[in-house]
């Protein structure tokens, strides 16, 4: 029925790809202005809505490059309730800085993170004290023009048609892949069929010839409470807290682990209140078990953080997770052309 009524939308799709295009096409012959900067700027951003894991992919590329050079991580700052340039420090409120930013920092606290909405505004503030700048979900800011760009695709996308809004979960057209100097299929099975490499890398090539495509898959670590202590979720009863786009692989992965799962999901960047905490522990307590526990992500926790008086005698705990490409030689290419792209344009202190 669901897939009936996108269909049915197909023509206002085809208004706003029009709109989409149009704009794309005003940057690509400069009827529309796009700045470029001395500081080399990476972009790390996708086509579609969300869940494609553009954080851990953020995580990768700024652990492995904060080892040489001076990084700053520039977001800017999606469900926060302030405006303008702000500096993101391991004690800010998500409401503040936007629960990604946040997650940033407490990840990697010796990292400037900073959330701007005008992205151009963003550098000019942030340039003079780093050598590089990481630009999360920023693809479709065409006011930059980025040194470098990664575009990130959801394994599970080229299962469904690739239509944008309001039929599809598109925000941008596929042709806009061109842009990309490398692009990473990401949330693919650890196993993905060669068969799936080829009919993926088929299509993709109709729009970029040249841009590497790599695979990945999302790695789950341990949970972890508030002091970062290890937590076996084994056996145990398991409420799941999720404000992400696309749960379904973390739900998959915690049922294989835990004895039973309740999932409570709410909307992506969901803003929680104290009915929803409520709502939370009356499904904790209607378990009927002395071994359960509250699970939520990484990036939940940061927006439920401020609510831990709430939860009273009973522990929060989150699941970090990372990104792990699916071949070994893929992740030294990757690396390899980030190394060698930002080592030809970086300043050097």
């Amino acid at each position: 029925m669901w897939l009936f009524l996108r269909y049915l939308l197909f023509p206002f799709s085809l208004i706003y790809g029009s709109v989409v295009w149009l704009r794309n096409r005003l940057y690509d012959f400069q009827l529309l202005p796009a700045r470029s900067f001395q500081i080399p700027t990476i972009v790390i951003g996708n086509l579609a809505v969300g869940g494609t894991g553009k954080s851990p992919m953020t995580e990768f590329v700024v652990s492995y490059l904060s080892k040489q050079y001076t990084v700053a991580i520039l977001s800017r700052g999606y469900g926060r309730k302030t405006k303008g340039f702000r500096m993101v420090q391991i004690d800010s409120l998500a409401t503040d800085v936007g629960d990604e930013p946040l997650q940033f920092k407490n990840k990697l606290p010796n990292v400037t993170v900073a959330v701007c909405e005008d992205r151009c505004t963003g550098i000019e503030k942030l340039q003079g004290d780093h050598q590089l700048i990481i630009l999360d979900d920023a693809y479709q800011h065409r006011k930059l023009s980025p040194l470098f760009s990664i575009l990130l695709f959801d394994f599970r996308s080229f299962s469904q048609p690739m239509f944008v809004f309001p039929a599809g979960n598109f925000r941008d057209l596929l042709m806009e892949s061109k842009r990309a100097q490398i692009i990473v299929i990401t949330k693919c099975p650890a196993n993905i069929s060669s068969e799936d490499k080829i009919r993926i890398e088929k299509k993709l090539r109709r729009y970029n010839r040249t841009a590497p495509i790599t695979f990945s898959h999302i790695t789950y670590f341990e949970p972890v409470n508030a002091n970062g202590k290890q937590i076996d979720i084994e056996n145990k009863d398991v409420v799941l807290v999720t404000g992400i786009a696309k749960p379904q692989p973390l739900v998959d992965h915690i049922t294989q682990k835990a004895k039973s799962v309740n999932h409570i999901s709410f909307g992506d960047h969901h803003a929680f209140d104290e009915a929803d905490i409520d709502r939370i522990l009356k499904t904790f307590q209607s378990l009927h078990s002395e071994n359960k526990i509250i699970l939520t992500t990484e990036k939940d926790y940061q927006r439920l953080k401020p609510y831990k008086a709430l939860f009273d005698t009973v522990e929060l705990v989150y699941l970090p997770i990372g990104i792990k490409f699916n071949d070994s030689g893929q992740s030294t290419q990757f690396c390899n052309i980030l190394s060698d792209t930002v080592a030809s344009s970086v300043n050097q202190p």
